[in-house]
């Protein structure tokens, strides 16, 4: 019988010499800075308490740090840094339409108690 010539790049290699055939493996050093990350965000929220911030300033520091903690496991730990444009607004662009929504509806809330208030005080 005749052997039939097969070129060399048409020759699969066995699975065992791919070391990333079953997913997509990250360096930890990558997963080390973001824990770091975490830590000093979570260390700054505990300072704003520690120096006795208060009122406005004090929450938007509070959430500020939590945005910026919450962001980082999204995009890492949750490996959506590293996912398609599309699912990362399929995912992303819903909670932000309902905080705008909820802040329209605090608006209006705040308007209504003023209103009754007013009425109510004449």
């Amino acid at each position: 019988m005749d052997q039939v010539a097969v070129p060399e790049h048409a020759v699969a290699e066995p699975a065992a010499a791919e070391p990333h055939a079953e997913g997509q493996q990250h360096p930890i050093r990558v997963y080390l800075v973001i824990w770091a990350l975490l830590f000093v965000f979570s260390t700054f929220s505990y300072l704003v308490d520690y120096f006795h911030f208060h009122g406005a300033l004090r929450w938007a520091l509070i959430i500020l740090f939590m945005l910026l903690k919450a962001g980082c496991i999204v995009a890492i730990f949750m490996h959506m840094a590293w996912e398609r444009l599309a699912l990362k607004f399929a995912i992303l662009v819903p909670p932000v339409f309902l905080l705008i929504l909820i802040g329209l509806m605090a608006v209006e809330g705040d308007y209504t108690f003023l209103t009754r208030l007013t009425s109510f005080l004449r």
